[in-house]
């Protein structure tokens, strides 16, 4: 199944069931529910599965065509990113392989949705690109063994961990460059781990106005996906909805020579085999496009 947020016609947040077909739309969970109020909110609900698998092969109550979409989950609790990750991305900086994860923090108003503009910030031109795997948690968990994470992820999505690398160099704590508003990128849907399927079979790729600027498999990863959620349920309990954020590859704009930064007109994708693709193009903070106008 594929869970996406979304702003509904009449400007109020909702979210929904992908419906894909002749006519791809979306089937409006918050509506016809009549309970949970976000996508965080049905994750919560014990046996929310069952309750939307009862819509599959419904008639879509929106079009996909035309739809403002949301942050997949819009108001986490936590979004907790890896950094130094892919043993490409390890290459290219320079670092020794860590053996720990390296973990930092984004929030949440500093997300956009698939189809939104990413926001490059008046502060710094140096706006960087980072394609991701997204892992949403769908239970409570503390204390989780790598063995038994498999069994708490709700889905999987698409990321552009975007970054505003002089910030996230001025010490070596990454936050102040990974939290502009309107820097980073969720979408388009979640996808439900029956239908990703296995996470080393699939393949990312990141293409900034079509020319593929990163690729690679999830076996890359130095720290696989069960590792991070045990890891990161060690040190903080888990909830639904919470996002980890699991690394980029190498091929970041900040190592090319000369170094590729994004800017207003240009256009990334981030696409994950088994997901689909997050697309997003660049602004200017403006009058035209505020920070404030990002929705939390």
């Amino acid at each position: 199944m594929k869970l996406a947020s979304y702003v509904k016609p009449d400007g109020t947040p909702g979210y929904g069931l992908v419906a894909d077909g002749a006519a791809p739309g979306v089937i409006d969970l918050g509506g016809r529910l009549g309970g949970p109020t976000s996508l965080r909110e049905l994750l919560a609900q014990a046996g929310w599965q069952r309750s939307v698998e009862s819509f599959v092969g419904k008639a879509p109550d929106f079009p996909l065509e035309g739809l403002a979409f949301l942050p997949v989950i819009p108001d986490p609790d936590k979004i907790l990113c890896v950094g130094i990750n892919y043993a490409s991305h390890v290459a290219e900086t320079g670092r020794e392989t860590p053996t720990k994860p390296m973990i930092f923090t984004r929030f949440a108003n500093s997300q956009v949705g698939h189809g939104q503009p990413m926001i490059r910030p008046a502060a710094s031109e140096r706006f960087d690109f980072e394609g991701e795997l997204a892992v949403v948690i769908g239970r409570s968990i503390r204390n989780v063994g790598p063995e038994d994470a498999a069994a708490c992820i709700a889905g999987f999505s698409c990321y552009n961990d975007g970054s505003i690398r002089d910030w996230q160099r001025h010490t070596t704590q990454f936050a102040p460059g990974k939290n502009f508003p309107g820097t980073g990128a969720f979408g388009p849907w979640l996808v439900t781990p029956d239908e990703f399927g296995e996470v080393k079979s699939r393949r990312l790729a990141t293409r900034l106005n079509g020319e593929v600027m990163q690729s690679a498999t999830f076996d890359d990863l130095i720290f696989d996906v069960p590792t991070l959620i045990s890891y990161c349920s060690h040190f903080t309990r888990l909830e639904p909805g919470d996002v980890v954020i699991t690394g980029t590859t190498g091929g970041v704009g900040a190592f090319r020579t000369p170094p590729v930064w994004m800017a207003p007109g240009d256009a990334v994708e981030v696409e994950i085999s088994g997901i689909g693709v997050l697309r997003n193009t660049i602004v200017d903070e403006s009058p035209e496009h505020p920070v404030s106008a990002v929705w939390r």
